[in-house]
C-alpha cells in the first residue's frame, strides 16, 4: 500500500505527477531498449535484411494490439473513478472484469496474429527478400500477445492507485531475460530473427506472471481472485465506452503508420533498416509524452470522481508543461548525435543516411504531439473518449493516408513531412475540444 499515491491531495501535486510518471517512462524506455537490443543484435550479427524484417513488423504489431491496449485505458479510468468515489464494490467488479477481458483479448489477438501475418505484410509491399523472415518473426511474436494483454491490463489496474513502480520492476526482470536469450539464440545458436522473437515472447510471459502475482496479493478491493474472474456487464460497458474509442484511435493511428511504412518500403531495405533504427529514438521520446498522458488520466479520473475541479485544471496544466519540456529536450539531444546514435543499431552507411533524414524531419518536431496526447487523455478521464478519437482519425490518420496515396515521392523527406504537419493540425483541434468539453464537464 505504501507504493500508492494520494492523487486527491493538492499539496505536492507536481512531485506526485513526476513520481507517478517516471516509472512508466522508465518502463517504456527500458522496454524499448530491449527491443532496440533485438534490432542491434540482428543488425550486427545477422545483417540489414534482418533489421528490415524486424522493423517492418513494428506498425503491423501496433495495428493488431492497439485496440485492446486502448481498452486497458478504460480500466484505468473506471477503477480510478470508483476509487475517487470510495466505491469498493465497483472497484472489485472492475478488477475482475478487466482481468477476464485481458485473457479473452490476448487469446483473440493470438489467433489474429497467426492468421494475418503473411497477408498483411504483403499488403504493405514488404520486399520479397525479407518477407519470409518478417512473417516468421510476426507469427512467433504473436504467441506472446496473451502475456502482453495481461501485463498491460494489470499494470493499468495498479496505475489507478498510483503504483507504477512494481510493474516497472517486473518489466526489468523480463527484459534482462530477453537480453540473455537474445545472445544465446542468435550468437550461439544462429537463429536469426526467430531467436529474438522467441526471447521477446519468453520475457513477456515472465513480466505478465510477475504483475499478476502482485495483483493477487493486493489488500482490499483491488485484489484479484482468479476464481471470481468474470465479465460484469455494468463495468464492462463503462470500460468499453472509454477504452474502445481510445483503442480505435490507436488502431487507426497504427494503420496510418502502416501506410507510411509501405511508402518507406518502396525506398528499399536500406531505407527500411534506417527508418527502423530511427524509430527507436522516436519511441524513447514518446514515452515521456505517454507517461504524463497516463498520469493525467489517472489523476484527473480520481479527482473527477471526488469532485475536485481545481485539481483537474492543475493536473492538465502541469502534465502538458512537463511533457513538452521532457520530450523537446530528448528530441534535440538525439538529433544532435543522430549519426552516432544510429550507428549503435546499423552499420550500413546508406541505412544510416536514411535514418538521419527521418530524425531531422520527424524526431526533432515530435514534442508537438504532446498537445493532442495530453489533451486527449484528459478528455477521456472526464468521460469524453469519442471526441479526441474522431479528431485524431481525421486530423492525423486520414491526412497521412492521403499523403502516402499522393505519392510516390522522389525524396525520402517528402514522405516524412506529413508527421509534423499532422501533429500541428491535430494538436490544435484536440486542445480546442478539450477546453470546450472540460468547461462543460466541470460545470455539470
Amino acid at each position: 500500500m505504501a507504493l500508492q499515491i494520494n492523487m486527491i491531495e493538492r499539496a505536492g501535486m507536481t512531485r506526485k505527477l513526476i513520481a507517478f510518471a517516471l516509472p512508466i517512462m522508465a518502463s517504456g524506455i527500458v522496454q524499448q531498449s530491449f527491443n532496440a537490443i533485438d534490432v542491434a543484435v540482428v543488425g550486427r550479427f545477422v545483417g540489414s535484411h534482418a533489421v528490415a524484417a524486424v522493423g517492418t513488423n513494428g506498425p503491423v504489431i501496433s495495428l493488431i494490439i492497439n485496440l485492446f491496449i486502448g481498452v486497458a485505458i478504460g480500466s484505468n479510468v473506471i477503477i480510478a473513478n470508483y476509487l475517487g468515489q470510495k466505491d469498493d464494490r465497483g472497484v472489485s467488479r472492475a478488477v475482475q472484469t478487466s482481468a477476464m477481458l485481458a485473457l479473452v483479448s490476448g487469446l483473440a489477438l493470438l489467433a489474429i496474429g497467426l492468421i494475418v501475418a503473411r497477408p498483411i505484410l504483403g499488403l504493405l509491399s514488404t520486399p520479397d527478400d525479407i518477407i519470409a523472415d518478417a512473417t516468421n518473426y510476426l507469427r512467433i511474436f504473436a504467441l506472446g500477445f496473451p502475456a502482453m494483454m495481461v501485463y498491460n491490463f494489470v499494470s493499468a489496474i495498479l496505475r489507478s492507485v498510483g503504483d507504477t513502480r512494481r510493474p516497472f520492476y517486473w518489466l526489468c526482470i523480463g527484459g534482462a531475460v530477453n537480453i540473455a536469450l537474445n545472445l544465446i539464440f542468435v550468437l550461439f545458436m544462429g537463429m536469426g530473427v526467430e531467436g529474438v522473437a522467441i526471447a521477446t515472447v519468453a520475457s513477456n510471459y515472465l513480466s505478465a506472471i510477475g504483475v499478476t502475482i502482485i495483483l493477487m496479493r493486493e489488500p482490499g478491493a483491488l485484489r484479484l481472485n482468479v476464481r471470481d474472474m468474470k465479465l460484469h456487464g455494468c463495468e464492462l460497458r463503462k470500460i468499453l465506452q472509454i477504452g474502445v474509442p481510445a483503442g480505435v484511435q490507436g488502431m487507426v493511428f497504427a494503420l496510418s503508420n502502416s501506410f507510411i511504412q509501405s511508402g518507406v518500403n518502396s525506398f528499399g531495405k536500406e531505407a527500411i533498416a534506417g527508418s527502423a533504427a530511427a524509430i527507436n529514438f522516436e519511441l524513447y521520446c514518446y514515452f515521456v509524452i505517454s507517461s504524463f498522458a497516463q498520469a493525467a488520466t489517472a489523476f484527473i479520473s480520481q479527482n473527477f470522481g471526488a469532485g475536485r475541479k481545481e485539481n483537474i485544471r492543475a493536473v492538465f496544466r502541469r502534465c502538458m508543461l512537463l511533457s513538452v519540456i521532457g520530450c523537446a529536450v530528448l528530441n534535440v539531444v538525439f538529433c544532435v548525435f543522430r549519426e552516432q546514435s544510429l550507428s549503435l543499431f546499423i552499420t550500413s552507411e546508406e541505412a544510416i543516411r536514411f535514418g538521419a533524414i527521418r530524425m531531422r524531419y520527424v524526431l526533432l518536431m515530435q514534442f508537438i504531439a504532446c498537445s493532442y496526447e495530453i489533451a486527449g487523455a484528459s478528455m477521456r478521464a472526464l468521460g469524453y473518449s469519442m471526441t479526441p478519437t474522431i479528431i485524431v482519425i481525421i486530423g492525423t490518420c486520414l491526412l497521412r493516408v492521403c499523403w502516402v496515396s499522393a505519392g510516390p515521392y522522389a525524396e525520402f523527406q517528402d514522405l516524412l513531412i506529413v508527421y509534423p504537419l499532422s501533429w500541428i493540425i491535430t494538436g490544435t483541434a484536440v486542445l480546442t475540444a478539450y477546453f470546450i468539453t472540460s468547461r462543460k464537464a466541470l460545470k455539470n
